[in-house]
């Protein structure tokens, strides 16, 4: 096992448990900084992979000023630390739009903006924050080809534009645009795939600018696009991965350049037979997502994940591997996001190696 990884101190941390390298974590973001090139303007992180507080001042410090999150609670968290420029990219329908406005009140320093798809949203928004006497900026969610949320390019769309415009509450502030469909792993295709999505963002810019409807802002992409949209005028972009990343970006697009940052550090609680143990990390303690491979183990050669329970992971191991009943396995899962929502806080490592505490995940729970 790489040696940056292991934990000098690794008896007093009791497992499962989510383990964060900081010195890891400010390399990642030196390196997303390098790939602006120091332009931090084009850096709007997403605050959903890591929810906590001392990432955002981490992120403070090395000039990243703006963010983007998913949750109400995520935008608290951002607005109680001071960020004054924070996009949550969902749109508000239910009980969250007075959620939202509430928020929007008790923070009167943040410059929010939200996004939205349909005509209904819009609506909707622009009544409850007319009644509050509020202003709110509004951004575009345009599908590009993943159909998850989104509206397609064309005339729906600069209809939903413009009644954001013609609302007496609502701001038109640009285009939201998440392309999660692209996968390629090979970096010249990945570049024909955004730019695809760059074709599609510029006719729709075109579109909007004939009916003289002004777009502020474009914010583009993920983690695995971000190098493509580092270099593209005009675009912000919204990586959230890459703070701690994981061995799913790693094995798929090495070229990002990003480290693991953090692990889950289990250990052998029982061997069933000479070639197999079991680990306390079930999947309430790693992620069961992605289908398939859901972590590797770092320190033991050849080890083969089986069985996965709630609170038990078999791995099928070689018959001559040395091992003892308490030995630490040290896994590098292969979705970080989703691990991090499990665990209330997160052991954070120092460069040399020693435990010095706890992190709370802040933004954890989803209430406000």
């Amino acid at each position: 096992m790489d040696q940056k990884y292991r934990i000098q101190n690794v008896e007093n941390i009791p497992t499962p448990a989510l383990v964060v390298y900081l010195p890891l974590v400010q390399r990642n973001i030196e390196h997303a900084i390098a790939t602006v090139e120091g332009d931090v303007s084009k850096l709007r992180p997403h605050a959903k992979t890591h929810k906590t507080s001392e990432i955002i001042e981490m992120e403070r410090e090395a000039g990243i000023l703006k963010h983007k999150c998913a949750t109400l609670r995520e935008a608290e968290m951002l607005a109680q630390n001071g960020i004054e420029d924070i996009l949550i990219a969902y749109q508000m329908v239910g009980p969250n739009i007075n959620r939202f406005l509430s928020l929007q009140q008790r923070h009167p320093n943040a410059d929010f903006k939200v996004i939205v798809d349909h005509q209904e949203a819009v609506t909707a928004l622009s009544a409850s924050s007319e009644k509050l006497g509020l202003n709110v900026k509004v951004m575009l969610d345009l599908d590009v080809g993943m159909h998850r949320t989104g509206v397609p390019v064309g005339d729906t769309a600069v209809e939903i534009y413009e009644a954001i415009d013609q609302s007496e509450s609502l701001q038109p502030w640009g285009l939201h645009v998440y392309d999660g469909h692209i996968h390629d792993e090979d970096l010249t295709a990945r570049k024909v795939a955004c730019n695809q999505s760059l074709a599609q963002v510029e006719v729709m810019q075109n579109m909007l600018s004939a009916k003289g409807l002004a777009v502020p802002l474009v914010v583009m992409g993920g983690t695995p696009t971000f190098p493509i949209y580092a270099d593209t005028p005009g675009v912000e972009t919204s990586p959230g991965t890459f703070v701690f990343h994981d061995y799913g970006y790693t094995n798929r697009y090495p070229d990002l350049g990003f480290t693991p940052a953090a692990l889950l550090l289990s250990r052998v609680i029982s061997i069933p037979t000479p070639n197999r143990i079991t680990l306390d990390l079930g999947h309430k303690a790693i992620a069961a997502d992605p289908d398939g491979v859901r972590g590797i183990i770092l320190n033991i050669d050849n080890a083969e994940a089986d069985k996965q329970h709630e609170e038990h992971w078999a791995i099928n191991i070689p018959e001559d591997t040395p091992i003892q009943i308490g030995q630490e396995i040290y896994v590098c899962p292969t979705h970080i996001c989703p691990c991090v929502a499990l665990h209330p806080f997160y052991y954070v490592i120092d460069s040399d190696g020693y435990c010095q505490g706890t992190w709370e995940v802040t933004a954890r729970n989803r209430s406000v």
